[in-house]
């Protein structure tokens, strides 16, 4: 790359110069600072000073490069830099960064059987002394170990041993600082809701993982896989749980998923060997048999059992479990990716010469939230038990992506890097600023210096070689490739302008791509824990049936959204659309009502089961990630209305603006409900008080104002709390604007009516303007 010589001379068909008189053979090149702008022949290399500087091809590179460079950077900073961050006073976590191998956690399971186990946010367990109403899955994560003071990266492979009314969580941790697993241990006191991070349990040279506890003759065993180390070890409590000493080694086998269960008076060992050759990775099982968990163990007749697909569920996936009067083994299903989805399999034979298994139902539904949910993309392993009571509790693990999926992005980041220099290139090419692909110094044939290579008769025997004179060949052919587009595409033309430009955009958008795979992360959007917990929400809108269209895009896009646990419709007027109609990940409810006003937004609805009600119009699109942020920060004021649409109410006479003003005099003191949280049930306890009689029937008279009233309601409550939180969203559509369905078609009008409001509710409930929060200067609300 770079400009022509004007000494060049002519070359002849086959776009070779001649090698006589003042012919050249050499070709441009980028040049930087301190190389030669040309190189030639060997006479011509000599003959010619160097000429220091950046060549026009250097200059055209470097420009692209920095253009394309902006692009990228402007969509990274508008897609990805609203990023949520702990807040003030909370604890950082020390670890818990994306891992090659996931970012698995732990999720708890009831049911009155373990082949019909329902989530814990689907039971509904509330633990209102916590932050949770009610708890939610994932109810362990490698946050909750780093905060404890170990860093993680992940957590995996869960097993519960029962001690009375306590339950111990044993599981593999991976250490963010040694990148190797080792196994912790937690404790719950209440079935599982909230658990207590005790600290490592077994700390050894290699990788620790699946730590299957058992009891024996009265003595507590753990026999986690280690076949980093190349055999099978089991381990007995010396001081429970946190102290164990190594029993016995019992097998010289490096078995991985291993788990001893006893079963017609015999011990019976399960367990995959992948360091044989020809072994099948995930799809060998080897069954031995012993009359003690500590061996000695013999190999069962058929071993391998399974010698197959990894898709089959050969590879355990957690601890078997006895149901009336079956042998039940659990198995992981990897055809698609590691881990895919664990399998139940309900033992039929199982003796010293004979093994066969039916696969059954796990009667578990799997979520349709894709990324955003936490087990959305794989869950490998499940321990089931039953408790004292009778009621099954298990632990499972889930991840969100697939095996290798930060590796995947990477590769193909990069790909698409290296696929906007070549667009760089072609556009050079057409621009002229790019002459030529290869310097023909490069190139065998045309090596200038003999001397370079050690003796005459090597060199000579370069020059006459048939592979040296075919490269030479191939250099040439390749360099009159700019010259032919050039003649095909004339840019001076209309429509070879439009080529460029289009040329142009292929590159930004393969340059926004690249970023996005870079540095989107795994492309979820995740939920915010609180002390440790997550909870979940219900999301409820109000609408009618001339703005249908608009609501199936609306509940298709935030049913997907991490926390929502339900969506209710409050149906005002027209036909009421089916809940079939809707693409939803989460039920969808469809509340009809019998008056068409604006008051049935706050009406206790006894069937909504979580503290928490998102109140947001139906032509509102926001980031599930915004959403998020909105509920964490409600969470720790659960007593305010936290939402996303600041007003100032102030000066005299009072009248309504938007949200420049309350920016401009810095301050707000009241949230739209339009897209707000709240406590349901005390928003209605105030809302449809007779103190709030008045208000009401002026709402309904004026078709407006609801939200205004709710803000003086909750400030009537209270004198000198603060009510109201802002969290500032990084983007937000008004999709009733693509529409004529809009309900303020004339804003003057509107904002004329609510100014009549806030003058009334001034009137009956006191004012608002003694009251003013200022913006976060940092990052508005984000760090609430």
């Amino acid at each position: 790359m770079g400009i022509a010589s004007p000494a060049a001379s002519a070359t002849d068909g086959g776009g070779v110069a001649h090698a006589g008189g003042s012919g050249q053979s050499g070709c441009c090149v980028l040049s930087i600072p301190g190389w030669c702008r040309w190189r030639g022949h060997e006479q011509q290399v000599h003959s010619q000073q160097p000429r220091l500087g950046l060549s026009s091809c250097a200059v055209f590179f470097l420009g692209c490069l920095v253009v394309f460079s902006s692009i990228g950077g402007l969509y990274a900073w508008v897609a990805f830099a609203p990023r949520y961050s702990p807040g003030v006073g909370s604890v950082v976590s020390l670890g818990c960064r994306e891992d090659s191998e996931g970012s698995w956690s732990v999720g708890v399971f009831y049911g009155d059987s373990p082949l019909a186990l329902k989530s814990i946010e689907t039971v509904n367990v509330w633990r209102n002394h916590t932050a949770a109403w009610p708890v939610a899955n994932p109810i362990l994560t490698c946050a909750s170990v780093s905060d404890a003071g170990v860093p993680s990266n992940f957590v995996a492979d869960p097993f519960i041993y029962l001690q009375g009314d306590d339950l111990y969580l044993f599981y593999e941790t991976k250490n963010s600082i040694t990148m190797q697993g080792d196994i912790g241990v937690a404790k719950s006191s209440d079935k599982g809701a909230t658990w207590e991070q005790l600290g490592i349990a077994l700390d050894e040279d290699w990788h620790l993982s699946y730590p299957y506890v058992f009891e024996y003759q009265g003595q507590i065993y753990m026999m986690p896989e280690g076949s980093a180390k190349g055999d099978l070890r089991i381990y007995r409590a010396i001081d429970f749980p946190l102290k164990w000493k190594l029993e016995k080694i019992i097998m010289k086998k490096p078995l991985v998923d291993s788990f001893i269960i006893k079963h017609n008076g015999m011990h019976w060992l399960f367990g995959s060997d992948h360091s044989g050759f020809g072994v099948r990775k995930n799809g060998q099982l080897e069954i031995w048999y012993s009359n003690s968990p500590l061996g000695p163990w013999k190999p069962h007749k058929r071993n391998p059992v399974y010698n197959t697909e990894k898709s089959v569920g050969a590879r355990n996936g957690g601890r078997p479990f006895v149901y009336n009067g079956e042998l039940y083994r659990v198995g992981q299903d990897c055809g698609e990716t590691y881990g895919r989805r664990v399998r139940v399999f309900k033992v039929e034979v199982l003796t010293k010469d004979v093994y066969r298994e039916v696969v059954v139902s796990l009667g578990m539904d799997e979520l349709a939230k894709g990324r955003n949910s936490w087990n959305g993309a794989r869950y490998h392993h499940l321990d089931a038990q039953q408790l004292p009571s009778g009621e099954w509790i298990a632990v499972m693990d889930g991840d969100r992506v697939p095996s290798g999926d930060s590796a995947h992005r990477f590769i193909l980041g990069f790909a698409s890097v290296a696929g906007v220099v070549a667009v760089i290139v072609l556009m050079g090419i057409l621009v002229g600023a790019v002459k030529c692909f290869i310097p023909l110094n490069w190139c065998s044939y045309g090596l200038g210096k003999k001397g370079n290579y050690g003796s005459s008769a090597l060199w000579a025997w370069e020059r006459s070689g048939i592979f040296s004179s075919k490269v030479w060949r191939l250099c040439t052919r390749l360099n009159r490739v700019p010259s032919l587009l050039r003649g095909w595409v004339r840019i001076n033309t209309c429509a070879g302008k439009f080529i460029l430009v289009v040329i142009f955009f292929i590159g930004a958008a393969l340059m926004c791509n690249g970023v996005r795979y870079i540095c989107g992360g795994n492309g979820a959007q995740e939920a915010y824990p609180l002390k440790g917990h997550y909870s979940q929400f219900t999301l409820l809108t109000m609408t009618y049936d001339a703005r249908l269209w608009n609501l199936k895009m609306y509940v298709k896009h935030y049913s997907r959204c991490s926390s929502v646990k339900e969506i209710v419709v409050v149906w005002n007027k027209g036909i009421p659309p089916k809940p079939t109609d809707f693409d939803s990940a989460v039920p969808v409810r469809i509340r009809v009502e019998g008056k068409n006003s604006l008051n049935n937004r706050f009406k206790m609805d006894s069937s909504i089961t979580t503290r928490a009600v998102l109140e947001l119009d139906d032509d509102i699109m926001m980031s599930c990630n915004d959403i998020e942020r909105g509920f964490n920060v409600w969470r720790r004021h659960p007593d305010r209305i936290v939402g996303f649409y600041p007003r100032l109410v102030a000066g005299s006479p009072l009248k309504y603006r938007a949200e420049k003003y309350a920016r401009a005099h810095k301050g707000y003191n009241m949230i739209l409900t339009g897209a707000a949280f709240i406590d349901l049930r005390l928003a209605s306890e105030r809302y449809w008080g007779d103190d709030a009689k008045a208000g009401r029937e002026m709402v309904d008279k004026l078709f407006n104002c609801e939200d205004v009233l709710l803000n003086y309601l909750y400030a009537n409550a209270s004198s000198s709390q603060r009510t109201v939180e802002y969290v500032r969203p990084a983007w937000a559509v008004d999709t009733s604007k693509f529409s004529g369905a809009a309900i303020s078609r004339n804003t003057q009008v509107h904002y004329g009516i609510r100014s009549s409001c806030l003058m009334k509710f001034s009137e009956m409930y006191g004012e608002l303007g003694a009251r003013k929060w200022e913006f976060d200067g940092r990052k508005d609300g984000w760090d609430l």
